[in-house]
């Protein structure tokens, strides 16, 4: 098929180091996690020394200020292993740049060395109770009381948010409700009077990622923790809009590697399974099936590729991360299904990956922005 062209032997030899690390320190405790609904904090941490987190943070922090094809390799691998419940995507890949892009210099001087570190581990609360992808429509506030403000408000479905000691949270600020032009940005340490988690949501799938409900009962923070400072209020639904493009290339990236590795062990299973004598990888009905799944795999990589490229080059426009997004995340759901199915009763069984693989790909379609939504961006640009 197509060759990738995207890595240099660098970024082949970090992939060496994920995958060992990922073999060591993240496979043999999956299960335990998945049964408790959230990694061990000490992974954060190992994770920290081992120069695998927040890897664009640049020097003057406390990173290695490496391009975002390392990101990509390290969210290849997670897949390739069937890691689900790792956080590292929202740690690194979206709430370090938001604090890297928009923070004050005492806010990066601040975090980002904890974000590299693992000392800190960061989320980012958007989504309301009622409100999913419409961001706009969020109803949290945050009031001026001198030099603080004061916060109340529900955010749910927040990823790290049972382990994290930092959340960057969307509010509304300002009299009345303009929609996008009253939404900010603050950060909000996990230690504040006032703020709290609840238990992880017990989701279909991704079990071992804790994901909980997040309160907050007239929280204070000092105006200070407004990202970007005070001259930011107001610039939050800009900010996220600068931002979301290349969340949904990580879920595009995901999607790729998480439809490749199911389609690697359905080839590997379907030849060693035999029925009515034969491998079922020998029936012309399993050949068809395959060659389909191996065809869409190769067509969105080549695109996702192109994608990354784009986004080295600061040139990727939202319609495309909304399409890579939107079609790669339906074409993994859609392959996985055919590998269960090629699996027979045993794509059934959680003791298979490709089963454990079935139930985390769903949410593909939903964060990130619905699918639905991502039509819609792309309608916009007809």
């Amino acid at each position: 098929m197509v060759p990738r062209s995207l890595f240099t032997a660098e970024h082949e030899e970090f992939r060496r180091s994920v995958r060992r690390f990922i073999a060591e320190e993240i496979s043999p405790n999956h299960e335990r996690w998945e049964e408790q609904q959230h990694v061990d904090r000490a992974l954060w941490n190992k994770a920290g020394e081992m120069g695998l987190l927040s890897l664009t943070v640049p020097e003057q922090y406390g990173g290695i200020g490496a391009d975002r094809l390392y990101s990509v390799v390290y969210l290849e691998e997670l897949l390739y292993a069937g890691a689900s419940g790792i956080g590292w995507p929202v740690h690194s890949d979206i709430v370090a740049p938001y604090v890297l892009n928009h923070g004050t210099e005492e806010q990066k001087r601040h975090w980002l060395p904890k974000l590299v570190s693992g000392e800190a581990v960061g989320a980012i609360a958007m989504t309301e109770p009622g409100t999913g992808s419409d961001l706009q429509g969020m109803k949290m506030r945050a009031v001026e009381d001198g030099d603080d403000l004061v916060l109340n408000g529900t955010k749910t479905f927040i990823t790290n948010g049972f382990l994290c000691d930092m959340v960057i949270v969307a509010v509304k600020m300002g009299e009345g409700d303009e929609g996008g032009k009253s939404v900010s940005l603050v950060i909000v340490e996990a230690d504040r009077p006032g703020f709290a988690k609840a238990k992880p949501l017990k989701k279909v799938g991704m079990k071992a990622q804790d994901t909980c409900e997040l309160f907050f009962n007239n929280v204070r923070i000092p105006k200070s923790n407004i990202l970007g400072g005070e001259k930011a209020i107001g610039q939050g639904f800009i900010m996220l809009m600068k931002e979301l493009a290349w969340e949904r290339m990580v879920i595009a990236v995901m999607s790729v590697a998480g439809a490749r590795a199911a389609f690697e062990s359905t080839v590997k299973y379907t030849k060693g399974r035999k029925a009515f004598g034969k491998p079922v990888a020998s029936f012309q009905n399993t050949k068809f099936k395959l060659a389909e799944m191996r065809a869409e795999i190769e067509i969105a990589q080549v695109y996702v590729d192109r994608c990354i490229e784009l986004v080295l080059q600061r040139k990727l426009s939202p319609e495309a991360a909304a399409a890579a997004k939107y079609w790669c995340s339906d074409m993994m759901n859609k392959v996985i299904d055919e590998c269960v199915q090629l699996h027979g009763g045993y794509g059934y069984m959680l003791e298979y990956p490709v089963a454990r693989a079935w139930v985390d790909a769903r949410v593909m379609r939903i964060f990130g922005g619905t699918n639905e939504i991502m039509k819609e961006l792309i309608s916009r640009s007809l």
